[in-house]
């Protein structure tokens, strides 16, 4: 049903501008349908986007045509009211007439395009395959002997060849096809068939997934992206094939991105989708690809289709970032302690640093202060870890700062605020905020630094921490 799926009828940050060609299109659509408005779209990614509309005639026809070329993909005639679709496939054809029953949508007609002939024998195919498929899963369930779970087994073995030998015709026969590009890339990568029973059989057979994963996928053809399913192989493949090293990572993308640059919406689906995926990143650390991904491409003036908006979002953020990534040094703080005294950061001599950014005001504050003074006190004091903590406020908060201070006994923390004279210097100098430094947003933040003040952990729970540090202490140890 289309109300499971989302039409955007805007352009976003994932989203493409459809050059202009000499060439038209022309989509007739007759349906039931006697009034409304009728939607041209195709998918992206995740979603459907608007390219044209229609007026539904009384006699039940809807006719979209414009002066310029539809790029290759699955499209979708959304019929008045929203509720009800059906999919067809845009290729080199562009002058296509589609008959519908909206009471039997299986039974669409689609003339003047080879294309879409192509794509309803494969339907028909799926449709009668695909249930002998289900009924025989549907008995497997039941199976109360293993006789009839191997011979139900067998059966669902021959029809899953019968759809697969099917669909690899149809990709060697016509290779250049629409349907062979959605068929190749709906392939599952092949499963490696060695028995691991080593470490390095393990590997082979991850290394053999990695490299047959991307089978039959060009990166330099674009009409992938307009299917449903190519972004769900894109977002699998760097959570779960890749590993999350950040330098892997990034050199995997680069890897791809060069592949698309001879084709602009591939790269550009693809640049797009990672810097959106990595601008929040799911892994402590991982926000080093997103600033790499600003210095190289997008600083490079290498994503002109964003609007001055997004690039702003873009630079704001990867400016946020780079002084803070995992591995790197930390900006060095000098700020008044409780008694106006200039403390320094890197003047804390401990084999961990742990600096916390709060403010006395904060709710959540005032529940996570006490519980990392809690788990210092038991069990990180004694493996050297010292707490450097700054007012995330400005110096008006002082008396309240003090007072919560005061009140919960942190008196074993470094304490320390930034005076306004302080803050007046920064902005005289032009130099860069310890908020951006530290890219301190909401509060509590926590860091944890290193013997020599670089920075191992950022914006880990309590517990979290906990355990890095557990690990950490005990893995330094054994070396």
């Amino acid at each position: 049903m289309f109300t499971m799926k989302k039409m955007i009828f805007c352009f976003a940050l994932i989203l493409f501008t459809i050059n202009g060609f000499a060439q038209a299109y022309k989509i007739t659509v007759k349906s039931n349908y006697k009034s409304g408005l009728a939607y041209l779209t195709y998918y992206l990614g995740k979603d459907f986007i608007l390219q044209d509309s229609a007026v539904v005639t009384n006699s039940g026809v809807a006719v979209f045509n414009k002066k310029i070329k539809l790029p290759p993909g699955i499209y979708s005639i959304v019929f008045p009211g929203k509720r009800i679709s059906t999919d067809f496939l845009i290729d080199k054809e562009q002058v296509i007439s589609i008959t519908a029953d909206t009471n039997k949508l299986e039974n669409v007609k689609v003339t003047g395009s080879p294309a879409n002939l192509d794509f309803e024998n494969y339907k028909k195919i799926v449709n009668v395959l695909g249930t002998k498929l289900q009924a025989i899963k549907k008995a497997y369930d039941a199976s109360k002997t293993k006789a009839d779970s191997a011979k139900n087994d067998l059966e669902y073995k021959k029809y899953n060849d019968q759809l697969n030998a099917y669909r690899e015709n149809v990709v060697k026969s016509k290779p250049n096809s629409m349907l062979a590009v959605l068929l190749a890339g709906l392939r599952e990568s092949p499963l490696p068939t060695k028995i691991a029973v080593t470490k390095q059989d393990s590997l082979d057979n991850y290394n053999y997934y990695k490299q047959n994963y991307w089978n039959g996928i060009t990166f330099m053809d674009d009409r992938i992206i307009r299917t449903p399913f190519f972004l769900n192989k894109v977002r699998n493949y760097y959570e779960s094939v890749m590993s999350q090293n950040p330098d892997t990572l990034i050199k995997d993308i680069d890897y791809r991105l060069l592949l698309a640059r001879s084709n602009p919406e591939m790269y550009k689906f693809l640049l797009n989708w990672y810097t959106d995926n990595y601008i929040s990143p799911k892994y402590m650390g991982q926000d080093a690809v997103f600033v790499h991904l600003y210095q190289k491409y997008h600083s490079q003036g290498l994503s002109k289709w964003l609007n001055k908006n997004q690039d702003s979002v873009i630079t704001r953020r990867a400016f946020m970032l780079m002084s803070n990534l995992v591995g790197e040094k930390a900006a060095n703080l000098e700020f008044a302690d409780t008694t106006g005294k200039i403390s320094s950061l890197y003047n804390v001599k401990a084999a961990y640093t742990l600096v916390v950014f709060w403010d006395p005001n904060c709710g959540h504050c005032k529940t996570e202060l006490p519980r990392i003074d809690s788990f210092y006190r038991a069990f990180w004091k004694a493996k050297d870890v010292k707490v450097y903590a700054v007012l995330a406020e400005s110096e008006i908060l002082k008396p309240n700062w003090l007072t919560y201070i005061n009140e919960n006994k942190i008196n074993d923390w470094q304490h320390v605020y930034q005076t306004k004279a302080m803050a007046d210097a920064d902005v005289t100098m032009q130099r860069a905020s310890y908020k951006q430094l530290y890219d301190v947003y909401v509060t509590p933040t926590v860091y944890l630094l290193d013997k020599e003040k670089r920075i191992v952990a950022k914006k880990l729970t309590i517990e979290q921490l906990n355990d890095f540090l557990d690990v950490k202490i005990k893995s330094n140890t054994n070396n």
